[in-house]
């Protein structure tokens, strides 16, 4: 493993923590720059795999709630309930990420598709972020089941890279009835069984091609989306409450439109 590579390593990783639970799309931002610091992984893995850290920031976050969550599992029906539409929420993208794994990693991990899926997703979430709707849900944990799995099927869009998971699930929520602090927050918690399903599917299908020098790049990706993970988790859900997500939309307006230049320009 050379300086260059480290470096990059921890770039990426800086970036996957940062975007991570912004609805800008990580794996987009991953693939865009990897591509053009001419980063490659194995079997593009790292681009999954480094979201361990970002799993681990959310949960050091949650780590409360969740234990709370696990001690009243057996006597408190709200807690049933919320666990249950979490499980709701998270299916819809297991079921067709093992069936279109291959596919997803074959075709779609384009730097030509990212780009267009930033642009057309930016302008979603600035139309979305600018329309009247009336919220009839201010708590995550309260949403109706039925929302929730609508919720799921709609994260099954971030299967594109460039969609955005975070992006998909809260303009969803949104539509749906969610305010946007609620929006952000329940895709907070169906981030943690979609992020670590998809971690440990990469890790089976791949663990053979990985390499000593594999495992350290992701060692170094992985601390560096842990850091800056903490930060954006406790900073995104005042930020939303207050400013909403107009400079997401037009963030991947920039992003998309540059990477597209880049692209045609130096290939």
């Amino acid at each position: 493993m050379g300086i260059i590579e480290a470096f990059q390593a921890a770039v990426l990783g800086l970036v996957e923590g940062l975007t991570e639970f912004l609805p800008v799309s990580s794996t987009g931002h991953l693939l865009l720059l990897g591509h053009f610091l001419g980063f490659k992984s194995t079997g593009q893995t790292f681009e999954v795999l480094v979201q361990l850290g970002a799993i681990l920031a959310i949960v050091s976050v949650y780590f409360g709630r969740i234990v709370f969550l696990l001690r009243t599992l057996r006597t408190r029906p709200e807690t049933q309930r919320f666990v249950i539409g979490v499980l709701v929420g998270f299916l819809p993208a297991a079921v067709l990420g093992a069936l279109l794994h291959g596919f997803i990693k074959g075709v779609l991990f384009n730097p030509w598709v990212v780009c267009v899926a930033l642009i057309i997703g930016g302008l979603v979430l600035l139309v979305v972020d600018g329309l009247k709707l009336e919220p009839r849900y201010d708590d995550a944990e309260t949403f109706p089941l039925r929302t929730y799995l609508a919720i799921g099927c709609a994260q099954c869009l971030a299967m594109i890279p460039g969609v955005s998971r975070s992006g998909a699930t809260i303009v969803s929520a949104m539509f749906l009835g969610a305010t946007k602090r609620a929006a952000a927050e329940f895709s907070f918690w169906l981030a943690m069984p979609t992020m670590a399903g998809a971690f440990a599917w990469d890790l089976l299908k791949n663990y053979k091609l990985l390499t000593f020098n594999d495992g350290g790049l992701i060692v170094i990706g992985f601390t560096m989306a842990f850091i800056s993970g903490l930060f954006v988790v406790r900073s995104l859900l005042g930020y939303v409450s207050r400013h909403g997500f107009a400079l997401f939309g037009w963030w991947r307006l920039v992003v998309g439109a540059a990477g597209l230049a880049g692209l045609i320009v130096f290939g």
